[in-house]
């Protein structure tokens, strides 16, 4: 997660006295989109803690087999002064919002959608859907870009590989050995 401090102490996990200072944070379902809808896990925000960061939501699903539940069905609904990080592991679901935008989020994809001074937006499972599984992180936007013109972004990474291992960088850039993915 993200952390505003210019130098965080470290914390060593590894130490016995270090479990004094991390906050385990257990999530809550939470029905998205009224009661008959699909349960989410959200983890973010709490009582004792409304954000981490700049995160300001954090909110896991499924794996749901929509055949008993319907999966997601958002209507159209306003945000502003946020981002909304959504990355799905399984099923598809489609994406619509007032500055003319539509796509499919797939599994393995990111789209990465800022409010700005405001957008409306749904969400809705792709028929051709069985299981739905994903993640959706909301970040609060700094000051001097809250009220900027919404943008909507989808990100399909290029797949690194190594021996032994295979990385994606959805956001950013990360430079291995002689290789640089974007």
């Amino acid at each position: 997660m993200s952390n505003l401090e210019p130098a965080p102490a470290e914390i060593d996990c590894s130490n016995l006295d270090a479990h004094l200072e991390v906050q385990t944070l257990e999530p809550r379902p939470v029905p998205l989109g009224g009661p008959r809808a699909m349960t989410v896990f959200r983890t973010l925000p709490q009582r004792q803690r409304s954000l981490i960061g700049a995160w300001c939501f954090l909110d896991h699903y499924g794996p749901d087999d929509v055949s008993l539940t319907g999966g997601m069905s958002v209507p159209r609904h306003p945000h502003t002064g946020l981002q909304t990080v959504s990355w799905l592991f399984s099923g598809e679901i489609e994406h619509i919002d007032s500055a003319g935008n539509q796509a499919i989020v797939r599994p393995g994809e990111v789209n990465l959608m800022t409010a700005g001074y405001g957008i409306t937006h749904s969400e809705f499972l792709c028929v051709e859907s069985t299981i739905l599984h994903g993640a959706q992180l909301w970040t609060a936007l700094p000051d001097r870009v809250r009220n900027m013109e919404p943008t909507f972004e989808n990100y399909r990474p290029e797949p690194m590989n190594g021996t032994g291992w295979m990385l994606n960088v959805f956001l950013g850039t990360l430079a291995i050995g002689d290789q640089t993915s974007t």
